[in-house]
């Protein structure tokens, strides 16, 4: 992963940003991917769950607790 590298533009330049890229790469790696070997995915080998996820799994959760948009201020006008 490019995230852990200080020579690209990828790199995490905060903790924050770096543990929740960490957790999606884990999330797609035991989730999402159909591994060779395995025929299925890490987690309906351990039997975790049954089904393939989809993006749409993860992102629910997430829109459910994220607050409510505020409608934007008035773009201050500039005096030059």
């Amino acid at each position: 992963m490019r995230r852990f590298t200080r020579l690209t533009n990828a790199c995490s330049k905060e903790l924050d940003n770096h543990i929740h890229a960490l957790a999606l790469y884990f999330a797609f790696y035991n989730f999402f991917r159909v591994h060779k070997t395995l025929r299925k995915s890490p987690a309906m080998a351990t039997g975790v769950t049954d089904r393939h996820w989809s993006l749409e799994d993860i992102v629910a959760p997430i829109d459910v607790d994220a607050p409510a948009l505020k409608p934007r201020g008035p773009y201050k006008k500039r005096l030059a």
